[in-house]
Order: C-alpha cells, then sequence, then structure tokens
C-alpha cells in the first residue's frame, strides 16, 4: 500500500480554514437566532424610527436623527458585542458547548477570535441597515471615517471582553437577567436616547466613564458636530477594552 493510497490525509485543517468555518458557523446561528436578532436588529432599528419621527426626547437643536442615530450604532454595538455574545456564550458554556469544542482541534484562542469574527459581520450588517434608514429619516453624518471606525473597533473589544467576562464567570441564568438589565440600564443612561446634559453634574460624570457613553458621545462627535479624533472616548473605551479582555482570559472557565 503506497502513502497516496490515502488521499487527502486525514488530519485537522489549517487553522486558518477551521477559524473561518467556526465564525460562518457562528454567524449562522446567530441570524437564526429570533431573539439575538430581535435584540441586535429590531430594538435599535425601532428606536431610531420612533424617535426620529416624535418628539418624545429633547435633543437640542438640529434635526433628532442627527443626535439619534450615533447613539443607535453605539446601541448595536453594544447589542451584539456585549449582550447577545453574553448570553449565547453563557449557555454554551452551561450545555457543555464550550468544554467539547476547546477538545476539538481548534484551539481554544481561535475559537474566541472565530466568534469575534462573527461579532464583526454582524456589526457590519447592522451598521449598514441602521445607516440606511437614518439616511432615509434625512440623516446628515459629517466627520473623519477613520475616527468613526477606530470607535467602532474599541468599542467591540471592549463590549466583547465584558460580555466574555459576564458569561465565563457567572451562571447561564443569571448572564441572561443580567445582561439584559445592563441593557436596558445603558440605554436609558448611557447617552443613547437621552442626553448626557439631562443628568445631574455628579451623575453624569459617573456615567460619562462608562463604555456605552464613551462610544455613543464620541461617534456623536465626530459624525454630528464634525470633530476630529476623539482622543478621550477612545481611551475610555481603550482602558475597558483592556481590563475586560484581560479580566475574562484569566478568569473564564470553559466548564
Amino acid at each position: 500500500m503506497s502513502a497516496e493510497t490515502f488521499v487527502p490525509r486525514p488530519g485537522a485543517a489549517p487553522l486558518s480554514r477551521m477559524i473561518r468555518a467556526q465564525a460562518a458557523l457562528e454567524t449562522r446561528m446567530l441570524l437564526r437566532n429570533g431573539e439575538q436578532l430581535l435584540l441586535t436588529v429590531v430594538i435599535p432599528t425601532l428606536l431610531l424610527v420612533l424617535f426620529s419621527a416624535v418628539d418624545i426626547v429633547d435633543t437640542g437643536d438640529g434635526k433628532a436623527v442627527d443626535f439619534l442615530a450615533p447613539g443607535v450604532l453605539a446601541l448595536a454595538v453594544m447589542s451584539t458585542a456585549f449582550t447577545g455574545q453574553a448570553i449565547a456564550t453563557g449557555f454554551e458554556r452551561r450545555y457543555g458547548v464550550l468544554k467539547r469544542l476547546g477538545a476539538s482541534p481548534l484551539p481554544r484562542w481561535a475559537l474566541m477570535t472565530a466568534k469575534t469574527c462573527s461579532v464583526l459581520v454582524t456589526e457590519v450588517l447592522q451598521v449598514v441597515l441602521l445607516t440606511v434608514i437614518a439616511f432615509a429619516l434625512g440623516w446628515s453624518p459629517q466627520g473623519n471615517p477613520l475616527a468613526v471606525l477606530l470607535l467602532l473597533v474599541l468599542g467591540t473589544a471592549a463590549f466583547s471582553g465584558l460580555g466574555l467576562l459576564m458569561a465565563g464567570t457567572l451562571k447561564a441564568e443569571v448572564t441572561l437577567a443580567a445582561a439584559n438589565l445592563v441593557f436596558l440600564l445603558l440605554l436609558v443612561g448611557g447617552g443613547v436616547i437621552v442626553p448626557m446634559e439631562k443628568f445631574p453634574g455628579g451623575v453624569r460624570a459617573v456615567l460619562e466613564l462608562l463604555p456605552i457613553s464613551a462610544l455613543s458621545d464620541g461617534l456623536r462627535a465626530v459624525l454630528q458636530h464634525g470633530a476630529g479624533m476623539p482622543w478621550g472616548d477612545l481611551g475610555i473605551l481603550a482602558v475597558w477594552a483592556v481590563l475586560g479582555l484581560g479580566a475574562a482570559a484569566k478568569l473564564f472557565r470553559w466548564e
């Protein structure tokens, strides 16, 4: 029997192919999940349309959509990178999916990379959809696209770290409740829909240090006011990203 008898040779696929396959699987699972779609697509879209069409919250001078669109983009990032990822990963950990995948030829860091790629793909779809809707509502964005990209990437890293930290340390049911509660609280108090100027000075100073506030304020400064690189907001997001990802890498439990 020659060495050419068995073709192709049995064994693990190249690492890059395994990551792409796992990322595609993660993305398909997310897009097929009705609850996840409600959280990541339907709710941000409804908020953008409703608050742009109806004068519910005083958003200051100018069109309401110019204020709301950057905040809703920040909300979309949080809903996918934090809330959705925390809940999905938490239940995968509970059901033993992560433990089994961790024993496969796919390294654990590559599994997390695939999950991150899935989050990024979903966010691209969200941003495209929300941008089209915002333009239809009369949005007039300004600013540097590079600054917007940096804000979105750092915001994704910050929320991903916090989501994985929650999913890897808490029980799945606790993660489900806590992630949804945080989503609702930050929706109200993170500058997404309600301007930060509406909060008392001391409360506002604390809220402005949150990642959702930094992301929404940074996007609003660039897209609504045409500001340059928002270094302060980028710095806050970078600190949250380092702390969240570092803590998740150290404390994440696969079982």
